[in-house]
């Protein structure tokens, strides 16, 4: 499997360190810098990647607005987060007008900055086909079949069953799975979840069989392998 690699830009070591730890927890490859001039010639000299860019805006050698401009004109098409202390309405539509996928201020909740970062991912690369046991799931086309019969699925089943099946056999939270399938920018009930996770058991299961997908009370839901 092609690894996934993720540039993270960011002057405070501490913060640099503890979100170096949560990424590559997460499976991905990350290289950190402190520096804008870093950050360039990281882009410059790899022409593969990164596949994604966390950008801190408070760079001490230059402005990172200028910074993001300067990254896809090297490299249009890559996706560059912005990650800032500058809260105010004007600075996001800057940022956000400089390019920026999307713009995440501190102190921010370390879950909501992996989903974001999970969405924009996915965006980037989709998955054509997904395949886990008798579980085939064509992404692009919106099919899914089981054991060779095909099953018919509500939009956000199929999106929950795709983003489960994404990574089977571990837990995907809550929180990351209300971020992803429903709104990154989700904070209400979770109710919802638990009713099309339902939903999606009563058509992927076998009756009087163990689920194929296991709740973790409290934490998430298991696509089981």
């Amino acid at each position: 499997m092609e690894e996934t690699t993720i540039l993270l830009v960011e002057d405070d070591p501490g913060i640099a360190a503890g979100l170096a730890r949560a990424l590559t927890n997460d499976g991905y490859v990350v290289t950190v810098t402190g520096t804008a001039r870093e950050a360039i010639d990281v882009v410059e000299s790899d022409a593969n990647g990164p596949d994604l860019v966390l950008l801190d805006l408070g760079l001490p050698d230059a402005d990172g607005i200028e910074v993001c401009r300067y990254l896809l004109r090297v490299r249009p098409g890559l996706p560059v987060m912005a990650v800032t202390a500058r809260a105010e309405e004007v600075d996001v539509v800057v940022g956000l007008d400089s390019g920026a996928v999307d713009y995440i201020t501190k102190p921010f909740r370390l879950a909501e900055l992996l989903a974001r970062v999970r969405v924009q991912l996915r965006g980037a690369r989709p998955a054509a086909r997904l395949t886990i046991s008798e579980l085939e799931i064509d992404v692009p086309a919106h099919r899914v079949w089981l054991g060779g019969d095909e099953i018919e699925l509500r939009p956000k089943e199929f999106d929950l069953l795709v983003r489960l099946a994404e990574e089977p056999g571990r837990v995907v939270t809550r929180e990351e799975l209300m971020a992803d399938v429903w709104d990154e920018h989700w904070f209400g009930s979770t109710k919802t979840l638990d009713f099309h996770v339902a939903a999606l058991r009563r058509k992927i299961d076998e009756p009087d069989e163990p689920s194929r997908i296991t709740t973790l009370r409290g934490v998430g839901y298991r696509y089981e392998t």
